[in-house]
């Protein structure tokens, strides 16, 4: 199996190494992320520089660019294959309800499902790479998993893991995206030239954390998987719209 691994953290982050460390026995890996922390890139591509790739030593290729740029470059001139499974993360932090709207790792994720490739993102919920060694387990598991029962067509899969003991786990759990209150105010302060400037405030607290969300699987310590979408159509409402406009 040929998987490509890409994250949002920065192509030297611990929950990248700690990927690909899990996921070599699964075949040939190789891994393309971006050369630093673009956390809340979301979907955005880089249209108005060049972008450069580099190798590590270990063998990672980067990009100077974001998660969505990285893997649309593989895909379309850095890679002489297809990839069977691409694989993002592991992120330091979760990515639930609206934080997969702002997402890179979902983002990455994402852009090579746009590209017909069956995607995987993994967070673990809590920062400071805290028990990553049961993410680690998780993705195992999930990869082999697939491999045994392959998607009968590609999948947007996103996965959040409690920051556990992998033993204290209880299983898991296919859930849908919760939400959150608006996000908190933001965070003033001045620069020491005397300008004012603003820091994004903190998420807000869960507002629809019902046992069926990603927000409820992670309270009750299961593992959350949400199968993910692209179409952003209100079907629902487009004869509503038509209406309003006159039109047939």
């Amino acid at each position: 199996m040929r998987i490509l691994v890409t994250n949002d953290d920065g192509y030297n982050a611990a929950g990248i190494e700690a990927l690909v460390a899990a996921l070599r026995p699964f075949g040939d890996i190789t891994v393309v992320a971006p050369e630093t922390n673009c956390s809340g890139a979301s979907n955005s591509l880089t249209l108005r520089r060049p972008l450069s790739v580099r190798q590590a030593p270990n063998g990672f290729h980067f990009i100077n660019g974001t998660p969505s740029d990285c893997v649309h470059i593989a895909m379309t001139g850095l890679l002489d294959f297809r990839p069977d499974l691409l694989v993002s993360g592991i992120n330091n932090g979760a990515n639930m309800g609206e934080d997969t709207l702002y997402s890179g790792t979902v983002a990455a994720a994402s852009e090579g499902y746009l590209f017909g490739i069956p995607a995987m993102a993994f967070s673990l919920v809590e920062r400071d790479w805290k028990h990553l060694d049961t993410a680690t387990q998780v993705a195992r598991e999930l990869v082999t998993r697939f491999r045994e029962q392959p998607w009968q067509e590609p999948l947007l899969l996103n996965v959040n893991i409690p920051a556990v003991p992998y033993r204290q786990l209880k299983g898991f759990r296919a859930t849908r995206l919760g939400r959150r209150h608006p996000s908190e105010p933001v965070v003033r302060s001045t620069t020491p030239y005397g300008e004012t400037v603003y820091w994004i405030g903190p998420v807000g607290t869960a507002l629809d954390s019902g046992s069926d969300t990603d927000f409820g699987a992670i309270d009750d310590l299961a593992v959350s998987l949400t199968p993910l979408r692209l179409d952003l159509t209100d079907h629902a409402q487009t004869q509503a719209v038509a209406h309003w406009v006159g039109a047939q």
